[in-house]
């Protein structure tokens, strides 16, 4: 890495880098056990499936949109991969079967919300219903036990000493950050949330863009959703609950606009890592769920503020 590209990484990753370090410092000062190799790797393993959704989040942010529905997508992925695992025997077949899925879903919200002109919030809010109700349907809301071993190894098992979810969180932060920063699809996403308008006078077919970058985000979730279910030793359909707020905080935290234009994957991981040692470290200090969710609140809340006034010095800036 030349000095230009260090002095480029640490002004857009060095003020959250220092905050993921200061809060570091913070629970190891108070929890013995939190700076330990296997809690650091827990840590790891706790933020992978919500790092692999927020980069599927980052995308439709990334567009002005949001996707209310990943959660949902995580569950029904889960529970396709699930009955298609114990009815074939086959992995392969079944991680082909939950991608299509999400892949499947992605597409309907995106061709609803580019065809019909309906807000992306709107939308995903109904079909996070709608999903959620599908994989409830498709074994009368019990879960769907897996024991095929290779299939428990995905979330379970353990290369070079890391869990095998966090070389695939790694695997997929790298295709994300090129296909968002050196293609022409990334180029794309970008302009159409920077400005709709613009994009369109430039050539942009911003529809297809909104269409591929829901299929991106249900991508994403199917992957997250497999992992979940090979981690639990089965597939439940009430599974991710509220995932879908931990996966747009970390990539607010990770600096992408809430209302689209800029942000990267490499940020929404180290949200992600941000939202994963606040969680371990309240769980050290023994804190309840319940002041866990008014202290997560308080951080999205901080993020969120953190954008808008970032948005006002980029407007000044150009005025």
């Amino acid at each position: 890495m030349n000095i230009n590209h260090k002095n480029r990484f640490l002004r857009n990753y060095g003020g959250i880098l220092l905050a993921l370090l200061l809060i570091a410092v913070f629970f190891s000062l108070l929890s013995q056990y939190f700076l330990t190799v296997n809690n650091l790797l827990s840590v790891l393993l706790q933020v992978s499936i919500i790092s692999i959704t927020a980069f599927g989040m980052t995308y439709a942010l990334m567009i002005g949109g949001i996707d209310l529905s990943v959660g949902s997508i995580i569950a029904l992925a889960g529970m396709v991969f699930a009955i298609t695992l114990n009815a074939t025997g086959i992995l392969f077949v079944a991680i082909a079967a939950a991608i299509t899925a999400g892949l499947i879903v992605g597409f309907i919200n995106g061709i609803i919300i580019a065809k019909l002109e309906i807000p992306p919030f709107i939308v995903t809010v109904a079909t996070m219903g709608i999903f959620r109700g599908v994989a409830y349907s498709f074994t009368d809301s019990k879960p769907v036990p897996i024991e095929l071993p290779s299939a428990l190894a995905i979330g379970n098992d353990r290369f070079l000493f890391i869990p095998i979810p966090v070389w695939i969180v790694l695997v997929l932060l790298i295709i994300s950050h090129i296909v968002l920063d050196k293609t022409k699809l990334g180029r794309q996403t970008k302009l159409v949330g920077g400005n709709r308008e613009s994009a369109k006078y430039a050539g942009v077919n911003t529809a297809k863009i909104e269409v591929i970058v829901f299929m991106i985000t249900g991508l994403a979730s199917a992957v997250s959703g497999i992992i979940l279910t090979s981690r639990l030793y089965s597939a439940q359909p009430n599974a991710a609950l509220g995932y879908e707020l931990d996966a747009i905080a970390a990539a607010v935290l990770g600096g992408t606009s809430l209302s689209g234009g800029y942000g990267s994957v490499i940020g929404t991981f180290i949200g992600a890592l941000i939202i994963g040692i606040v969680n371990n470290g309240m769980n050290l200090l023994g804190l309840s769920y319940f002041y866990q969710l008014i202290i997560k609140g308080i951080i999205i809340l901080i993020a969120v503020y953190a954008d808008i006034r970032n948005k006002k010095k980029m407007l000044k800036v150009e005025g």
